[in-house]
């Protein structure tokens, strides 16, 4: 899709009501979407996050959405893909501060280079115990990616038109930090599974975007 149109079309997600919730739990494993909608938030106290949905021009102004894999590590996000971003710092002055800081200390995207379009609706991970605030952003000049090697395995580029094809959301048997062998929902993007939080996130945003385009 050209960027210019889909630059266009984006500026009016602005004013539309978010699909929140209900579409989010659209790629969430029906395992776990009874403990979901019953899980109070409060008592957990839960660290806060912030992370970036970027979309930018490729050279033949195509348009592309911005996903990282990360590290192999002693966690629960280990070798998952994801959005750039990460936890809030105490000198963060909020969240958006966070997702914008964390773009760019992951790949590269300086954060006066960043439109930001639109927070989308926060989403709770049990595993980790983060609440994460998404937000949709434009980068309309990109430049070359550079990875963050210590915690960015890979940079992965995604066409917008991939993102939006139904036919790559796919059931996919996985081991999780809560279970073994359970059929999750998940999206296949560039050869990688996209699931949890990640693709509930995406999710959210897919509805918008198939709104005004």
């Amino acid at each position: 899709m050209n960027f210019n149109f889909f630059e266009q079309q984006l500026s009016k997600i602005k004013d539309l009501p978010l699909p929140g919730e209900a579409s989010q739990y659209k790629m969430a494993p029906e395992s776990r979407l009874e403990e979901l909608q019953r899980i109070n938030i409060s008592p957990k106290n839960p660290r806060r996050a912030g992370v970036m949905a970027l979309f930018y021009p490729t050279n033949n102004m195509g348009t592309n959405l911005l996903l990282i894999l990360r590290k192999t590590y002693k966690g629960v996000h280990s070798n998952q893909v994801a959005f750039p971003g990460g936890k809030e710092e105490k000198s963060d002055d909020g969240l958006l501060t966070t997702a914008l800081r964390e773009t760019y200390e992951e790949v590269g995207v300086a954060p006066n280079d960043i439109t930001v379009i639109k927070e989308i609706s926060e989403i709770f991970i049990p595993p980790s115990n983060f609440m994460v605030q998404p937000y949709i952003g434009l980068y309309r000049n990109p430049k070359p990616f550079v990875k963050q090697d210590a915690e960015v395995e890979l940079i992965l580029e995604v066409p917008l038109s991939d993102f939006l094809d139904d036919t790559l959301v796919v059931s996919k048997k996985m081991t999780t930090s809560y279970a073994v062998d359970i059929e999750v929902p998940a999206f296949k993007l560039n050869g990688y599974i996209v699931w949890g939080a990640t693709a509930m996130m995406m999710n959210e945003i897919k509805e918008l975007l198939k709104q005004v385009l």
